[in-house]
């Protein structure tokens, strides 16, 4: 099989973070991977946006991630930093339903929503459920969801592209305009089949168009509460945003949980 269809992310992994370098998540992940003073699991590591910062904290932390593609891309930032940065980190190709590393940690997180890619129940509970067997007895979830927007959900145009992110510029000059569209929408299953558009200049004015396509389910907040408790753990914190503010505080905010091993 071709590396492109059997990792989606081929095309565009060195394209993925730039846009997102304006997200304001970071600080969050990294101070909540410092309070659990024990080795730490980020699932859906990506390049390491949220995995590199924690270990330049001092974390001893793991990234899991199915796509062979952003761990090469991961592991080439790795290697520009500091022995003891790296020393802390291990890099792991795996899939979150279903993976197995022979150890537990202190604290297990899904940063910016890799838990949404599952479209089924079965595959969302496979997936806590294999978490749960890799915590310490007193070890914790943090999953990172975003809060479905009613007004979006019924109003959003299928198909019309709309600005996703910042404009944002690679080390060598090209410059990345991404958008996104939804090309259809099953509120039945409550997912979203989403494209997100990269265009891409070079410093020479060539012009380039990748296309990233996938699925994304969207889940409400007391469906995802019973997911957890079926799955294991006790729900401690539901946040509406990285600043800690309370669920409902504003609207439609994020939708984060911090749960225990029950």
């Amino acid at each position: 099989m071709p590396e492109a269809e059997r990792d989606q992310y081929a095309l565009i992994a060195e394209l993925y973070d730039g846009p997102y370098s304006a997200r304001d998540d970071v600080d969050f992940f990294v101070g909540e991977a410092v309070a659990a003073k024990g080795t730490v699991l980020e699932i859906g590591c990506g390049t390491g946006r949220v995995l590199i910062p924690a270990a330049r904290a001092g974390v001893n932390i793991v990234g899991l991630d199915i796509s062979p593609s952003m761990l090469q891309v991961c592991d080439a930032r790795i290697r520009a930093e500091p022995d003891a940065v790296r020393a802390r980190i291990g890099l792991v190709t795996g899939d979150m339903r279903a993976f197995d590393l022979h150890r537990t940690f202190h604290l297990v997180m899904l940063p910016f929503r890799p838990f949404q890619h599952l479209t089924t129940v079965e595959d969302q509970l496979q997936c806590l459920r294999c978490i749960h067997d890799h915590l310490d007895a007193e070890g914790s979830l943090v999953l990172d969801l975003f809060n479905p927007w009613l007004e979006a959900l019924a109003n959003r145009p299928i198909g019309v592209e709309i600005d996703d992110a910042p404009d944002s510029t690679l080390p060598d000059g090209r410059r990345i305009k991404r958008r996104a569209r939804v090309t259809s929408h099953d509120r039945a299953q409550q997912t979203n089949h989403v494209e997100l558009i990269y265009y891409v200049t070079h410093p020479d004015g060539r012009e380039e168009r990748f296309v990233h396509a996938f699925p994304m389910r969207y889940l409400f907040r007391f469906e995802a509460e019973h997911l957890l408790v079926r799955s294991g753990f006790a729900v401690e914190q539901v946040y509406s945003g990285y600043d800690k503010s309370p669920f409902g505080s504003s609207y439609p905010g994020e939708l984060i949980f911090v749960a225990k091993k029950a």
